[in-house]
């Protein structure tokens, strides 16, 4: 599958490269805030996004009803700490394929890729 990334933490970025890379996926791009993600989204189109929650600027949230907006069949898995259920729906009913909470570990990422 190709993959963009969004993560404001290069570290974070890495981590979910190396697992998705160990997978068999294929990393299209990567982006540090949300405007670089919407930019990135509609040059790449990738077949899924992982987009954290908290960025600095455009929030997760912001930034999925961009991505949405432009392509209503768009993937896009949220990755956040915060492990809040009213939170958690929210980004669901905005069209949220899933929602991962860090920290998580390789089978988490997969049983997650599994349900797309």
């Amino acid at each position: 599958m190709k993959i963009l990334v969004v993560d404001d933490n290069l570290l974070t970025r890495s981590m979910i490269k190396d697992l998705l890379s160990e997978m068999g996926h294929e990393i299209v791009g990567e982006a540090e805030n949300g405007d670089e993600a919407v930019r990135l989204f509609k040059e790449l189109r990738p077949e899924l996004t992982l987009l954290d929650m908290i960025m600095p600027g455009k929030s997760g949230l912001e930034t999925l009803q961009e991505i949405k907006a432009s392509d209503q069949a768009a993937k896009v898995v949220m990755v956040t700490a915060v492990q809040q259920e009213s939170l958690s729906s929210q980004l669901l009913s905005s069209g949220a394929a899933a929602v991962l909470h860090k920290p998580f570990m390789y089978g988490d990422l997969e049983e997650v890729l599994k349900t797309l």
